[in-house]
């Protein structure tokens, strides 16, 4: 059974800084497509950021430069370093993730991180509030 529990999250002023953790169980994150995807109160589910099973990474545009992903495979954890934050980062943060056999994990590579909302795997979501 696949778990995926997200924590990290808080309330900072714009221009804070805050890390995002997900620990994988049930899944070994180095044979997986993982990535970040958002919902803001009211808005539909935005991915954030991703990374394949080649450890390549992508981001959407508005997080670029101020977001990293990345992933400690000794601790089957994957992360997400958020620098320079705005209060329109301010939603819920969701880990997500696909075996590297599955198609979705193919569409991460292709179209980016968009599909991630899409992901079979989810966690229960951790909440960042972002000030002016």
């Amino acid at each position: 059974q696949v778990q995926l529990v997200e924590s990290g999250g808080g309330s900072v002023q714009a221009g804070g800084t805050l890390r995002l953790s997900c620990i994988a169980s049930g899944l070994t994150i180095n044979s997986a497509c993982l990535g970040w995807f958002r919902q803001a109160t009211g808005k539909e589910r935005e991915g954030v950021a991703g990374i394949d099973t080649d450890r390549r990474t992508s981001y959407i545009d508005s997080v670029k430069g101020r977001f990293t992903i990345f992933q400690d495979i000794g601790k089957n954890t994957l992360y997400l370093e958020m620098n320079n934050l705005k209060p329109e980062d301010t939603a819920m943060y969701y880990c997500a993730a696909e075996p590297s056999w599955a198609f979705r994990c193919g569409h991460l590579e292709t179209q980016g991180p968009r599909v991630l909302p899409q992901f079979g795997y989810r966690g229960q979501g951790t909440q960042v509030t972002v000030s002016s």
